[in-house]
């Protein structure tokens, strides 16, 4: 029962604890693999290390830094153990002799 609250009053509730259930998330797969096609959608086709083919989305996080990918990058990819044709692009390898970020310059009107 809430605190301050009568038994037989209208608005009474119970709280229900959830803590200590034991439930857990699920682990998660992780995969490298390259990236071998762009589709629609901020989607990626990319061949997996066991010459497996699924379709990843780019996580949050890298959407988030603006990290690019294109055809021919090194990604690690997250996959759940349910559905094994659907991933994440959770990393992005570097490529030696690409430069470490390009440099934006603000437009200024004068």
């Amino acid at each position: 029962m809430l605190h301050g609250s009568a038994p037989g009053h209208a608005r009474s509730r119970t709280i229900i604890c959830t803590q200590g259930t034991g439930l857990a998330k699920e682990e998660l797969l992780t995969v490298e693999g390259k990236i071998d096609e762009i589709l629609p959608d901020g989607r990626f086709g990319v061949t997996l290390e066991n010459e497996h083919r699924i379709i990843a989305y780019t996580a949050g996080r890298m959407r988030r830094y603006r990290i690019r990918s294109v055809v021919g990058d090194h990604v690690q990819v997250e996959m759940t153990p349910y559905d094994l044709t659907k991933g994440r692009i959770v990393y992005r390898e570097r490529t030696p002799g690409q430069a470490p970020g390009s440099v934006r310059r603000r437009m200024t009107r004068r």
